[in-house]
């Protein structure tokens, strides 16, 4: 009876159970993965005007210009859905994150911005200097904030001065200000 009995003290639990299925499912997936995820390569917007788009990317925010080109036909229909168009495209590279600019005809465009709380939406955020001169830098280029820069009170990023820009195409940037005793730690 004492080996029943020790056997009974150890039974686990339906947590422990299940904590034991969950950690061997995750070994059987990692070990039996066809894919991973390396990185990210670039964040898309898709604009209204490329000249402009450009100017405000380059001009505005300072980002390098990679590269510029065109797509169409089959390629861009099977890609995006979006079958008929043709795209300008142009690349700017951006504080080390690639940026793409792209500006469809050829198909019905139908402009409504979508606001951050839709489903779908998404937005950049980028690590800045100095939000108010860069909140007037860009308002020539017809960027406007959405209130007034507000500062995180708790938790890791307690300090950080945060608002939302919106383009006149309806994208989204977050412009993030670290407090200064952490500015010189996360330039890179």
């Amino acid at each position: 009876m004492k080996a029943a009995d020790d056997a009974a003290l150890i039974r686990p639990t339906s947590c422990h159970c299940l904590l034991v299925l969950i950690t061997a499912l995750e070994r059987i997936v990692a070990e039996n993965s066809d894919f991973a995820v390396r990185r990210a390569d670039h964040v898309g917007f898709s604009v209204a005007s490329l000249d402009s788009a450009l100017r405000f990317w380059v001009e505005g925010l300072g980002g390098q210009l990679v590269r510029v080109g065109d797509m169409g036909g089959e390629f861009l229909g099977e890609v995006t859905g979006a079958h008929g168009a043709s795209v300008r495209m142009a690349i700017v590279s951006l504080a080390g994150q690639m940026i793409e600019l792209l500006e469809y005809s050829g198909v019905d465009l139908q402009h409504r911005a979508s606001r951050p709380f839709d489903p779908g939406f998404a937005h950049l955020a980028l690590i800045v200097d100095d939000i108010d001169s860069l909140l007037a830098r860009i308002a020539v280029y017809e960027w406007r904030p959405q209130g007034k820069p507000q500062m995180i009170s708790g938790g890791t990023r307690a300090g950080t001065r945060v608002i939302y820009v919106v383009g006149p195409d309806g994208a989204t940037i977050e412009l993030m200000q670290l407090p200064k005793a952490t500015k010189n730690q996360n330039a890179d």
